[in-house]
């Protein structure tokens, strides 16, 4: 997914790595081993929790697990961003491979800043690890990510259904997450049906729960969201409500 011009970070991706280089920065610099790489994780409200790694000779635990420990303790909502960086000025890394399998088990939905050909960007968690193993006991938290324009309509009950192309929902609770440039907000919700269908066969009666006709919904998803889907790609029509928190 890597292109010779990377997508553009956003402004939540940049604060996130601007507070894993403020911890990496004071990490010691005496020559140990034992703290070399810093972390940050943002949950779906947008709270930024850090970490680093703790070396070993047994096997410490790498920078991103003790940040994503971090915000357990303090009793996050499930994670939305998270991103690694190592001491002396390496800048952004990748996540190890024991670290992209914890992701896919515990934060199956969080995209991951990895090193880019030029700047780094955002991938989602899932594309990190094309042939996982699939913990059968997982059963982690789901995130349904908007954008910020549909928050009123979601809040008020008007807009219920999303078409995702790439993009896993399952039936089920999930946290409605709308990035904000400023600060994500989240919404407890439910998504209560998944429908697969060919890009090409999307209904007018499926696309008038966006608000429009079928033509004009594929219209719209290959303008704002998905340029390359092609007719026969396969897209979720999924059906979800937000849930009174109260």
């Amino acid at each position: 997914m890597t292109t010779a011009t990377d997508p553009v970070l956003t402004l939540a991706e940049q604060r996130l790595i601007d507070a894993a280089l403020e911890v990496v920065s004071r990490l010691p610099e005496d020559g140990t081993y034992l703290n070399t790489v810093a972390s940050a994780v943002m949950d779906v409200h947008g709270d930024i929790h850090t970490g680093a790694n703790v070396g070993h000779f047994t096997g410490g635990p790498c920078a991103e697990l003790v940040a994503l420990g971090t915000a357990a303790a303090a009793g996050s909502g499930p994670i939305a961003l998270i991103v690694a960086v190592g001491d002396e000025g390496r800048g952004v890394m990748p996540p190890c491979g024991r670290c992209r399998q914890v992701l896919l088990d515990q934060q199956p939905d969080c995209r991951v800043i990895v090193p880019g050909a030029g700047e780094p960007y955002s991938v989602p968690a899932r594309d990190l690890l094309p042939h996982p193993s699939q913990h059968p006991d997982a059963d982690p938290p789901r995130v349904l990510r908007f954008s910020p324009q549909h928050w009123t309509s979601v809040v008020d009950g008007g807009k219920t259904a999303t078409t995702r192309f790439d993009d896993p929902a399952l039936p089920g609770p999930v946290t409605l997450m709308f990035e904000f440039d400023d600060r994500y907000r989240a919404l407890p919700g439910v998504v209560e049906s998944v429908e697969h269908v060919r890009f090409a066969d999307i209904t007018d009666a499926q696309a008038a729960l966006e608000g429009c006709t079928a033509d004009e919904l594929r219209t719209a998803l290959r303008t704002y969201y998905y340029p390359d889907a092609a007719d026969d790609d396969v897209v979720d029509f999924v059906r979800f409500r937000a849930v009174d928190p109260g």
